[in-house]
């Protein structure tokens, strides 16, 4: 998969693509549906398949005090759209001018930057200025562009549409297999190791820090983990994601403590996959109040993942 960037030079590598448009924040069963159907239209005609996103997402440009939680980075989405045989991501970022954009200068953009055969859309699409306009309003478009527009309908697991919002409902209450479920995979936050303040390590519980920057995670607490990327096979452990607040912690951070492992992992990367919910985070009064709940935390999370 090749990465394009703005909208200089698209067309001379992805032209006369099957497109398909979004956020794809999970890149859950709804839009791996979307993806199988861009590759089974490109395979019958020989174009590239593309896939346009944006950053950050429309959501979090227009929410930015109360951003909706992310399910995936844009690392994470490349991680895992690699393995879709896409031929292009085309990233564009996300601000005023796109955000002013009227649907029908939009619909031109894709014309004139890709020139499509085909875009791929679901049902719920929605696009231009204030997301005034439909995937109706885009295969409008597209008959006097010269593209056509397939509109999939909604993928339907446990009886409910699978959304991007019904995954972090999921993952917010705990439920790490409906997650699962409608994710087609266990979800996980991956990142690079990076130096703490080795209070874990003072406390018998050295922790692998992934910083969470800007990104809202869709939970917080303490929870039973598998590592991966440190061996061969996916490592058990316990983590905890928040602020810190017994050490009067401000922002986010992702601590993960790998069971009966010795050794360094600055810098390297690391996937953390969620297992199972244990406690919401709590203010201890004391330092030794707080390791006793992380011996009981550690026990928990060995027999959930160990049974």
């Amino acid at each position: 998969m090749e990465l394009i960037r703005g909208l200089s030079g698209a067309h001379r590598r992805a032209g006369g693509c099957v497109l398909t448009i979004g956020a794809y924040d999970g890149i859950h069963l709804g839009h791996q549906a979307l993806l199988a159907r861009v590759h089974e239209q490109a395979a019958q005609c020989g174009a590239a398949t593309v896939l346009l996103t944006f950053e950050p997402m429309p959501r979090e440009y227009l929410a930015p005090d109360d951003p909706p939680a992310r399910l995936t980075s844009l690392r994470e989405r490349w991680r895992i759209l690699s393995g879709t045989r896409l031929d292009y991501l085309w990233l564009l970022r996300f601000g005023e001018a796109l955000r002013n954009l009227p649907a029908e200068a939009f619909a031109q953009l894709l014309a004139r930057e890709l020139r499509p055969r085909l875009v791929v859309v679901g049902h719920d699409f929605r696009f231009g200025r204030k997301g005034e306009a439909t995937a109706a309003v885009l295969a409008a478009a597209g008959t006097r562009l010269g593209f056509d527009v397939d509109v999939l309908g909604p993928v339907r697991l446990d009886g409910e549409r699978v959304s991007s919002s019904g995954v972090r409902a999921a993952l917010a209450c705990g439920d790490f297999e409906r997650a699962r479920r409608w994710l087609g995979r266990p979800w996980s936050m991956r990142g690079r190791v990076m130096p703490g303040k080795r209070l874990g390590r003072d406390l018998g519980f050295p922790t692998a820090n992934l910083p969470l920057a800007r990104r809202r995670a869709p939970v917080a607490g303490v929870f039973a983990v598998r590592v991966h990327g440190v061996a061969s096979a996916a490592l058990p452990g316990v983590a905890s994601l928040g602020t810190r607040p017994t050490i009067g912690g401000v922002e986010a951070l992702l601590e993960a403590h790998l069971f009966d492992f010795c050794g360094e992992l600055y810098g390297r990367e690391i996937e953390v996959e969620f297992a199972a919910k244990l406690r919401d985070e709590t203010r201890f009064a004391t330092l030794e109040a707080l390791t006793a709940q992380m011996r009981r935390d550690a026990a928990d999370a060995r027999r959930i993942l160990e049974g």
